[in-house]
């Protein structure tokens, strides 16, 4: 009767009893995948458009700055293994998505060092480059031995460069041959490849002894440096994801690392991975709780500031729950773990920041719109402003600078880039201020309040009480008050016993 009982009574119904309750509509799965080497909205736009074409596709939600696609499919339909040769096909790598931060952190690292030792070596061979190309126009100069081979050494000082970018002509390429989507990477690797390549035949006529062309036809300087300037940009787009993703890293160093239960009437110490639901879990004083559940012995107070912003603790006895991560001051109980994993309360904030981390706020739409229709429309515009160039008589090499021009200047990367870029700040900031976003959207609307209401005092104090004020019924008699009361205080753990105690310490008092 659903007068008497909502579907999310009925939830918590299955929920208490110890289950997981997973809704469904028809035949449906949701699998969520990590999708490596997209790195612009538009690429998340590209893998999204190759799988919608996909029979039995419900919904998907791709997201670059986190690097994860979240599809909801028709398994009768559509595998998962056509699913991942579809991105694969797109240009990009698919790995099934496991929430392990340490391997994600490890993998973040790997990236960063990568991209480093890519930039570092363009940069090495990319500075002499411009040197002796640009140096002399502006009044520099070169020694003749340079000057006489500049061919030569402009053609062994590229060629390394563009290899260690072969993954912008490798993702490129792809994406338009086995999907027939272009994307970020194939402006790039269509403007430097043809640079190169345009100047690799100029060398080689030369070689030949051809005395029409000299250095100064060569464009190896703007393949190689263009390669050298977005594999910077990709290393500090990567640095910014890994700090972001610290945040999330933070909320999980709560989390305790073991937990004491009763296995065949002993107590043990096993990972917090190994607990499960109906397990009986000891905790000491002191100790972390490790996750949710309902105390069936003993009694305490348990700090659960870091959940509720509360600074007093709470007292929990038989019957009450406890929350994973939070801290037990005193006392000692057992209790049944009720959910783990994934279903704690910590485990929801985690995925809270981080689907807010890769949500879409609404000013993103317009960009990505933009960014969908960009790529086919820059290249077009390119070939036209080429041939106009070619037929009014300024030759083949101005018009093909023009065209490579169009095709670089106009890489959209800061137009998918920016709006991603400024959620995944605000919310991994937000996360370290123990402050939650539940969405883009919700940070986007955060700049027009005016005004905040809070439902309660508790969280809006230092964290932890202090002695104010001290009233007695003689005037003057205030010190020997404290005294007296930090005495009764003294051997209790209490934060009021403590702050009493802490004030008399203060004042000196003996």
């Amino acid at each position: 009767d659903s007068e008497k009982a909502s579907e999310s009574d009925l939830e918590k119904a299955v929920e208490d009893a110890g289950y997981k309750v997973i809704k469904t509509e028809g035949k449906a799965g949701t699998i969520t995948l990590r999708v490596r080497g997209m790195s612009s909205q538009h690429c998340a736009g590209v893998v999204e458009s190759s799988l919608r074409k996909l029979n039995g596709i419900r919904n998907i939600d791709a997201s670059f700055a986190i690097e994860r696609a979240i599809i909801d499919f028709d398994p009768d339909k559509v595998t998962l293994e056509k699913i991942k040769k579809t991105i694969v096909d797109a240009g990009y790598k698919p790995e099934e998505f496991k929430e392990d931060f340490d391997r994600e952190k490890e993998a973040r690292q790997k990236e960063i060092k990568s991209l480093k030792i890519k930039f570092l070596v363009s940069f090495i061979l990319g500075m002499p480059l411009l040197y002796f190309v640009m140096g002399p126009q502006i009044g520099l100069s070169i020694p003749d031995f340079i000057d006489d081979n500049l061919i030569l050494i402009q053609f062994f000082l590229t060629t390394p460069i563009m290899a260690v970018g072969y993954e912008f002509f490798l993702r490129g390429f792809k994406s338009v041959i086995k999907n027939r989507t272009a994307n970020m990477d194939t402006l790039i690797a269509l403007g430097t490849g043809i640079a190169y390549l345009y100047s690799l035949v100029l060398s080689i006529l030369v070689w030949l002894g051809n005395k029409n062309y000299t250095a100064h036809d060569m464009y190896y300087e703007i393949a190689g440096l263009l390669i050298m300037f977005i594999l910077l940009g990709r290393l500090l787009e990567a640095i910014a994801k890994g700090k972001t993703s610290e945040a999330i890293r933070k909320l999980l160093g709560l989390q305790a690392k073991t937990a004491v239960v009763i296995r065949k009437g002993k107590e043990q110490e096993i990972p917090i991975d190994e607990v499960v639901v109906g397990d009986i879990i000891i905790v000491k004083p002191g100790g972390k709780i490790p996750v949710d559940g309902i105390i069936v012995d003993g009694h305490s107070v348990v700090d659960e500031s870091m959940v509720t912003g509360e600074s007093i603790p709470v007292e929990k006895t038989k019957g009450d729950k406890v929350i994973g991560a939070t801290i037990n001051k005193t006392g000692y109980f057992k209790f049944k773990a009720t959910k783990v994993g994934k279903d704690t309360v910590l485990a929801h904030i985690v995925r809270m920041v981080e689907e807010a981390q890769g949500s879409k706020a609404p000013i993103q739409k317009l960009a990505d719109v933009i960014s969908s229709y960009f790529v086919p429309t820059v290249a077009i515009i390119g070939i036209l402003s080429a041939l106009i160039w070619y037929f009014l008589g300024f030759g083949f090499v101005f018009a093909l600078t023009i065209f490579i021009a169009v095709i670089i200047i106009a890489c959209p990367c800061a137009l998918g880039l920016a709006t991603p870029t400024a959620i995944m700040m605000g919310t991994g900031l937000g996360a370290k201020q123990g402050i939650l976003f539940k969405n883009a959207e919700s940070l986007q609307k955060a700049k027009e309040i005016s005004t905040i209401v809070f439902d309660k005092t508790g969280t809006l104090t230092k964290g932890k009480p202090e002695v104010t004020n001290i009233i007695s019924t003689e005037k003057g008699d205030e010190k020997q008050v404290l005294k007296l009361a930090a005495i009764a205080e003294k051997r209790s753990e209490h934060p009021l016993a403590e702050a009493i105690v802490n004030q008399a310490k203060k004042e000196k008092l003996k």
